[in-house]
């Protein structure tokens, strides 16, 4: 989000006053958000941490200048804003918790958030989103806090985007918009980027707005130009729209291009036998700390909506010692845009394309039923309705505990856990073991001491049931795939 002027003094105050049951800790001090003694130990080296908060947002410095020589002291500045929802189903807690995590949205792109109203409506309304009378309301908000911007909780129309700009006097953005631009910000790897783009891209189409020059249209198309200039031709928001569309195909090309190396990789996987699990969940429900005590992987954490974009797959062992790959992906939140989701599409089919999915739930949140099913819903959309899930209640140290046994009571296959502490992580990892798909076939095999090879690959491919070194080789009982047990298969006992 772009820059706008606020005090010290504001920034204070909101900070004071501000209720703490709705003010969003988006936004945690370095120091406050990771320690090297809590949490060096258990989320890896976080590689990308100091490149993240090599440039940090700051309140309280303004952009004006007090003398003209003064230009080099030029700061940052937040966007001060003021968050609006229409409430048209459910409870007041619903559309309180629905404002609350936009105030944590907001800050997480880099605003001040200054105030918050809800609106009770059958259905938004069609010109304004919250009606005439409302709209003056909201602009008399906006004058006295100093607000210049409106975040508006829901997904606006072209329409009534212009209107309630007409009537407010200052921006006016939707909670899509506020979501592409925190994905802006935090895409680093070259897919996510493009993948982010096309959203924007895909958003911004249908709400190109024209006046003065954009209007006037270009010169006709006669065959040698000169005097042969016929015709309207189209207007310069007319080439906008078409250049977009060009960008947009560009777009996807590239993508689709990039998830061909990723279907690769994925067919090498299956290839090699090696079962692949998913983390999907919630946005800040703990996926990424969750993958470090499983993995060790250093991806990074943050108390932040969104802090971790681009997937990451590592390699891990069950306690058995079978291997899996475990992926995080990107994290769900309600209303998730329909653009990002069609563009994030090839990221999201490692969930359809796993073994089992790790779907992890915030057990501290107010609503984590919620965010259950907002996740599940994405999930749904991508195709992975019949994947094995787990659900894996996670920050059980800071959660109710009675929250927990209603949701280790009402969903299958749940167990609580604590990425943090490491509470409940053996038990995970017995459950991953038990979960996975196992190998077909049960072999016995006397495998000469000149076929090392083959005993490596039971261990890695295959799940050693026992093992016994003898005189004339080693004699391996084990579940294999099909085509191992086919090279075993020389060495199985007369016997047998």
């Amino acid at each position: 989000m772009t820059s706008s002027s606020s005090s010290s003094q504001d920034a204070q105050s909101f900070v004071q006053n501000y209720p703490e049951g709705l003010r969003a800790d988006a936004l945690m001090e370095e120091d406050v958000a990771w320690s090297h003694e809590i949490d060096g130990a258990r989320d890896g080296e976080q590689f990308d941490r100091a490149e993240r908060a090599a440039l940090r947002r700051v309140a309280g410095l303004s952009t004006e200048l007090e003398d003209v020589t003064e230009v080099e002291y030029r700061q940052l500045r937040l966007e001060r804003v003021v968050l609006v929802g229409v409430w048209t189903s459910g409870t007041v807690q619903d559309a309180e918790n629905s404002l609350a995590e936009l105030a944590a949205l907001a800050e997480t792109a880099g605003a001040l958030v200054l105030d918050g109203v809800v609106q009770r409506r059958d259905k938004p309304d069609p010109a304004t989103y919250i009606g005439s009378g409302k709209a003056l309301e909201l602009r008399d908000i906006v004058l006295e806090t100093g607000a210049d911007t409106v975040v508006c909780d829901g997904e606006l129309s072209p329409g009534q985007l212009i209107h309630l700009e007409d009537v407010v006097k200052v921006k006016v953005i939707d909670r899509t918009a506020l979501i592409l631009d925190i994905f802006a910000q935090h895409a680093k790897s070259r897919e996510g980027k493009a993948q982010v783009a096309l959203a924007q891209m895909q958003y911004m189409l249908p709400r190109l707005r024209g006046w003065g020059q954009s209007l006037s249209r270009q010169m006709g198309g006669g065959k040698g130009g000169g005097l042969a200039t016929r015709g309207p031709g189209e207007t310069k928001i007319e080439t906008d729209r078409r250049r977009i569309r060009e960008k947009m195909a560009k777009m996807r090309r590239e993508i689709a291009e990039m998830k061909t190396g990723r279907e690769i990789k994925r067919q090498e996987r299956k290839r090699n036998k090696v079962p692949s699990v998913a983390i999907a969940g919630y946005t800040n429900a703990g996926k990424s700390s969750l993958l470090n005590r499983l993995t060790g992987a250093g991806v990074l954490v943050e108390n932040a909506l969104f802090a971790t974009l681009d997937p990451t797959v590592r390699r891990a062992e069950t306690p058995s010692g079978r291997l899996y790959t475990l992926a995080d992906t990107v994290g769900f939140v309600r209303h998730l845009p329909h653009h990002l989701v069609e563009a994030f599409r090839s990221t999201m089919e490692e969930v359809g394309e796993s073994d089992l999915i790790l779907h992890v739930v915030d057990g501290s949140h107010p609503a984590p039923e919620e965010q259950l099913a907002a996740v599940r819903e994405v999930i749904r959309e991508v195709g992975a309705v019949d994947v094995p899930e787990i659900v894996v209640i996670n920050k059980a140290d800071a959660a109710d505990p009675l929250t927990i046994q209603r949701l280790l009571r009402t969903q299958r296959h749940a167990i609580a856990v604590s990425a943090r502490t490491g509470a409940g992580i053996e038990e995970l990892l017995g459950l991953i073991d038990a979960e996975l798909p196992r190998p077909e076939v049960e072999i016995e095999a006397l495998v000469p001491y000149t076929h090392g090879k083959l005993v490596a690959r039971t261990h890695a491919d295959g799940e050693v049931l026992s093992e016994e070194h003898t005189a004339e080789g080693t004699l391996l009982k084990a579940r294999v795939h099909e085509e191992l047990a086919a090279e075993l298969a020389p060495f199985v006992p007369a016997a047998h």
